[in-house]
């Protein structure tokens, strides 16, 4: 039944006006759940992946700047990367095309949860309201169904590692923190990106111009030291 109305939802992507996904998207999210999970337990994030590999993961949070996207997909494609980009469901239902691109490259299409809130505020309910809509989001505009979920600003509680151990998300933070959001210097992100750098290494980006500016080099350097840019179920061994 629940394949059924997924597939309902797929097919009124190509029909339908976006408004009237996203009422069909909210319809879903009213869907009896499974009995609550009432505590983390011992889910926990990674905060890095293999660190026995030479891989390194680039992670874009993306909530804005749809063209700077497009750019960062580009020059991944000239330096043969991958990267994991954790959407927003409120950038994403309003870039369908991009998120398609996103995919279609062979990147990793990720949660990052719909309107960016404070996770570790939320109740169990709403932490999996924000996740659940932005994966149907994802899938039906994508075609696929995402499993990781990064919280935003990294804010997560006992109700937001429950309800991603209940709706089967592992959770993924960081090891290297660009801080490009903050700090709009192209030298400050490629130095934070490859400083110390190590196999297994999770590092947070978000499409801004001076990021983009800062993927060559940044790309360049870890050619260098014989270290590869894969996704981040890549790099967790997912």
């Amino acid at each position: 039944m629940k394949k059924l109305k997924k597939e309902v939802l797929i097919s009124l992507v190509s029909n339908l006006s976006v408004a009237v996904i996203v009422i069909c998207v909210f319809a879903f999210t009213l869907m009896p759940a499974p009995a609550a999970v009432t505590s983390g337990g011992g889910y926990e994030p990674y905060y890095n992946g293999n660190r026995g590999e030479r891989n390194v993961s680039l992670m874009f949070n993306v909530y804005e700047n749809t063209a700077v996207v497009e750019g960062i997909l580009d020059v991944l494609a000239q330096y043969g990367a991958q990267a994991t980009f954790f959407v927003g469901g409120c950038w994403a239902d309003d870039n369908a095309d991009c998120l398609k691109k996103i995919v279609e490259r062979g990147h990793e299409l990720a949660n990052h949860g719909y309107f960016h809130k404070d996770h570790a505020k939320l109740n169990l309910e709403e932490n999996k309201e924000e996740i659940r809509l932005t994966e149907v989001i994802c899938e039906a505009l994508s075609g696929v169904k995402t499993r990781l979920f990064a919280p935003p600003s990294g804010a997560f509680g006992k109700n937001t590692l429950a309800a991603c151990a209940e709706l089967d998300y592992k959770v993924i933070l960081w090891s290297k923190d660009t801080i490009d959001w903050r700090d709009k210097d192209v030298s400050l992100v490629v130095k934070r990106a490859t400083q110390n750098v190590a196999g297994g290494d999770l590092i947070l980006m978000h499409p801004k111009e001076h990021t983009l500016a800062a993927l060559p080099q940044i790309l360049e350097f870890y050619g260098k030291e014989g270290l590869k840019a894969v996704t981040v179920s890549q790099n967790i061994g997912e």
